[in-house]
Parts: C-alpha cells; structure tokens; sequence
C-alpha cells in the first residue's frame, strides 16, 4: 500500500480528516524552514508538502511568491529541498512526504534522474500544478517506476468530462482547488459553493480529495472537513515563517489539527 492511501486508511479508522501542510524549503532561510517544517510535522499534519522554490511560480500569491524568491536569492536549490527531506524522512517515517514544484525544473533535471533523486530522499510524490492533466503520461510513467505518486489539481471551472480524465490519471487523491485564482489565506471562503463542487467530484471519483487554496481557520477546517477528506494549508504558515513566528506556528498547526477531528466521515 502506498504510504498516501496508508495514511487515509489510519485516518477514516480514527474519525479525522488529513491535515496537508505545506512549507518552502529555504525561507526565510534553509535552518528557519527546516524549523518550521518539523514544527508543521510535530504539531500534527498528516501529509507533507515540500516546496521546491522557482522563479515563475504562477499558481501562488503573494505570500508564497515571496517565499519562493527570497529561497532563490539565498541560492536554495533542489539539493537543499533534497537534504531537508533526508533528514525529516529519518525523524516522521510515517508522514507521506509531497514534493510541490513546477515542470520546468523537473524538465531541466531530466524525467528519470528526477524521480530517482526524490524517490531517494525519501518524497513519495508529487505535484506540478502547472502541467495540465492532458501532458501528464510520461511524467506519471516514469513516477510510477519509481513507486512516487503523481497528484493532480481539479478545480470550480473543471468541466466533468475532464474531471473524469483527472480522477483516471492523478494516483492516490486529488487536490480540489478551491477558488478560482492563486494561493493565500483569505478571512472568507464560499463554502456551501466548495462543498457542492466536492460532492460533483465525489459522484465521479472515489479517490480522496483535499481541498486548498485560501484556508487560514479552524472553522474552514472544520467545515471543509465535514465534506471532503482533508485540507490543505499553506500561506498562513509560510507566513508565519517568514516572520520568525515559530510558537505561533506550533499553536495554528495544532489548532487547524484539531479542528479535521471533529469532523464526521465521509461516506467515502
């Protein structure tokens, strides 16, 4: 079984949904984040994602924007992402590690090489969010291979004849956006909209969906977790980063944990 469906089996057995995490390696700082991403791991999430900075990061705003070019200009590089997972691999064992990045870099490394260095470093998948679902075959072959799972994006604007070819192509869940737009927290989040597009998706695919893009509160998680099978948070923390907030990090994480185990399941 492989370590993502793994980790959703434990959780529908202890009534929680997942708790996705996700933290730029290299900001503000490679030490700083490598704190960060052990105080996102200690305070509960339940899968990982590792952010890979690059220089046209499309589908981010402005918080993770910044991360991604502060990370540059300190000369953060896939290496860097590769030893900070190495040495978290050895302390969480048991989180599903994803690497987030887009297909330039992955494309310049070269397909194979790619999947072998991450795949070695102890990542078990990936997301690019900016190769579309129709482009994916070769990556999703050569991941395969390697026993990495490739995760796909669907969105408000995914038509159901394309969410049919997403759910057959992404591996072990899907990851629903849901706003149309790029990443960051946001106060509000249209909710009763999210929920109906996620229960679209449920009568398509039965592969787990998270759902991210714009969750900052344990009443989002909440929500959200009544619905789907778990959230995913990112621009708060990497804000919270940023800023050297790290006590205040390990109490949000803890809090949006909390808030994924008053849920009731999911039929699914």
């Amino acid at each position: 079984m492989h370590p993502i469906e793994k980790k959703f089996s434990q959780l529908r057995e202890k009534r929680e949904k997942a708790l996705v995490s996700y933290m730029m390696t290299g900001y503000p700082d490679f030490e700083s984040s490598l704190k960060a991403f052990r105080i996102l791991l200690e305070g509960g999430t339940d899968i990982l994602e590792i952010g890979c900075p690059f220089s046209d990061p499309v589908a981010d705003g402005p918080a993770i924007q910044e991360a991604h070019e502060i990370a540059l200009k300190k000369g953060t590089g896939i290496s860097h992402v590769l030893r900070l997972s190495q040495s978290l691999r050895k302390e969480f064992p048991d989180v599903p590690f994803l690497l987030m990045t887009y297909y330039n870099p992955v494309y310049r490394i070269g397909l194979e090489r790619f999947s072998s260095m991450i795949a070695e470093s102890g990542i078990n998948g990936v997301i690019v969010p900016d190769l579309p679902a129709e482009e994916v075959d070769e990556l999703k072959s050569v991941l395969k291979d390697k026993g990495l799972s490739l995760v796909l994006l669907a969105s408000p604007t995914t038509t159901e004849e394309r969410m049919r070819m997403i759910c057959r192509k992404t591996d072990h869940m899907t990851y629903y956006v849901s706003i149309t737009g790029t990443t960051g927290a946001r106060k509000s989040l249209p909710l009763e909209e999210i929920e109906s597009h996620v229960k679209q998706y449920r009568g398509i695919c039965s592969k787990p969906v998270v759902v991210g893009f714009g969750v900052s509160k344990k009443e989002h998680v909440e929500e959200i977790s009544s619905f789907a099978d778990g959230v995913v948070v990112g621009s708060l923390f990497v804000r919270m980063a940023g800023k050297g907030m790290f006590e205040e990090l390990s109490e949000k994480v803890r809090e949006l944990k909390e808030g994924t185990r008053m849920a009731q399941p999911t039929t699914s």
